[in-house]
């Protein structure tokens, strides 16, 4: 995974777990469900790096 994109992956993640806490402890259902939508970005970006990382162990395997 590029350094770059594990970076920018993880300050997603944090920003939307900033963003739910700051909407559960406002009571604001949007504010929590775009902190959520944030986090599932997130491991969606982290999980798209796993694959090319594999993909790119395999090709090097080669």
């Amino acid at each position: 995974m590029s350094l770059e994109e594990k970076a920018k992956a993880t300050a997603k993640n944090i920003e939307g777990k900033v963003q739910d806490a700051v909407g559960q402890t406002t009571g604001d259902p949007k504010d929590q469900a775009e902190g959520k939508a944030k986090q599932v970005e997130a491991e969606a970006r982290h999980a798209k790096e796993d694959i090319k990382d594999d993909v790119k162990r395999s090709v090097d395997r080669s």
